[in-house]
């Protein structure tokens, strides 16, 4: 079952890794792996009712780490595209005002699990018994109404396996959070300053040959130390550019299953070395 568990976990982190929606995850993206998760997950449900595990050890292992990495997947897209969903329309400073309000929303749930949050921290073991095996649950540990929503079956749930996937969410979810809001801070339209001497330049070659470049150069780890994500350095592109650059996914998928997967960079090499052979014959 652990094995099972991990293939799972496999395809989702390959999954993520191809869209590029880890941290800078956009609302399509996140409902795109909501619906890639569900049926997996679903799938993993069905396996789990119908098992016996070895041991209580085995039991506690996936309650307390296989099945918790999984549905903390699950909710971190599901929470970002409700975030994405509802910001409002409006000033950088109401957005951020909105964002901010999801960060407490972070701080409000680790205040009110301050106890569980540092038994899994400290890596405890003493209390597994209780917390990561389904024949604790009863009328003294049942779980939030919150953690119904993703585990209505309790053959599926010890009510405690939410709550560390919950605190894995989070700390991706925190992430996303302060990216957003630094992305606000650093939003600086670009305009052409009169008086300029610089004249506005603009890409005038196709759409998908400038979104191959910007993934060669993403690729490389020569954009920030390798710090950047294909999201940003796409809409960084476009507004240098001034090209509209969206869609760009479906166009690197495109390029993946084309014979000459990198045409446009070898037709780059090809128009340097041309250059280079005529200036020397010059």
């Amino acid at each position: 079952m652990k094995r099972f568990a991990e293939e799972i976990l496999a395809k989702i982190d390959a999954e993520i890794r191809l869209r590029d929606c880890g941290v800078n995850s956009t609302m399509d993206n996140a409902l795109y792996m909501v619906r890639f998760i569900a049926p997996m997950y679903e799938q993993l449900r069905e396996m789990i009712i119908s098992y016996s595990f070895p041991s209580v050890e085995d039991e506690i292992c996936f309650f307390k780490e296989s099945k918790p990495e999984i549905l903390s997947k699950y909710i971190y897209f599901n929470k970002v595209y409700h975030i994405e969903l509802k910001c409002p329309d409006g000033s950088n400073n109401c957005i951020r005002e909105y964002l901010s309000a999801e960060l407490d929303k972070l701080t409000y749930f680790f205040r009110n699990n301050i106890e569980f949050y540092q038994y899994i921290r400290s890596q405890s073991t003493h209390l597994d018994n209780f917390y990561f095996t389904r024949k604790s649950i009863g009328t003294s540990t049942i779980p939030s109404f919150e953690s119904f929503q993703y585990d209505a079956d309790p053959l599926f749930s010890t009510g405690y396996d939410y709550k560390v996937a919950k605190i894995l969410c989070n700390k991706y979810l925190k992430v996303y959070l302060e990216n957003r809001i630094a992305n606000l801070n650093n939003n600086v339209e670009h305009k052409i300053v009169k008086g300029s001497k610089y004249r506005t330049i603009c890409f005038t070659g196709k759409k998908n040959a400038l979104i191959e470049l910007g993934y060669a150069l993403v690729s490389s780890g020569d954009i920030n130390h390798g710090n950047i994500e294909i999201k940003e350095f796409m809409e960084y592109l476009s507004s240098i550019f001034n090209i509209d650059l969206g869609g760009y996914y479906d166009a690197y998928i495109a390029m993946k299953e084309r014979k000459d997967q990198t045409s446009y960079l070898n037709r780059l090499i090809e128009q340097l070395t041309k250059r280079m052979k005529e200036d020397d014959m010059k």
